[in-house]
């Protein structure tokens, strides 16, 4: 919950730098400035995407230690943050090794 407000009060930071139009919801804002507060509060970098819908991408970012934000981000530059915890594991893919 703590991370969460956190993460909150980043975007609320963003928005009142005009980075993003008074309307937006309290956990959106431009995507750059999502992505910039991510790495800097939290080093939390990308690990992964996947396309909602011709207009809307999922992102994940994940820090070494563990903190994980999930966002959704639109064709337009906008992000909004839709889950944010700890404990991220990325285990491998044992699939597509021989025997597996």
């Amino acid at each position: 919950m703590a991370r969460f407000l956190m993460a909150t009060m980043l975007v609320a930071a963003a928005m009142t730098s005009g980075a993003a139009p008074a309307n937006a919801a309290a956990q959106c804002a431009a995507r750059a400035d999502i992505i910039k507060a991510l790495g800097d509060k939290f080093h939390e970098s990308e690990a992964g995407r996947g396309l909602i819908n011709p207009n809307v991408v999922l992102e994940i970012f994940v820090s070494d230690q563990g903190s994980w934000t999930v966002l959704a981000s639109d064709i337009k530059g906008q992000s909004c943050i839709l889950s944010v915890g700890e404990g991220w594991d990325s285990p491998t893919i044992t699939a597509a090794m021989p025997g597996a």
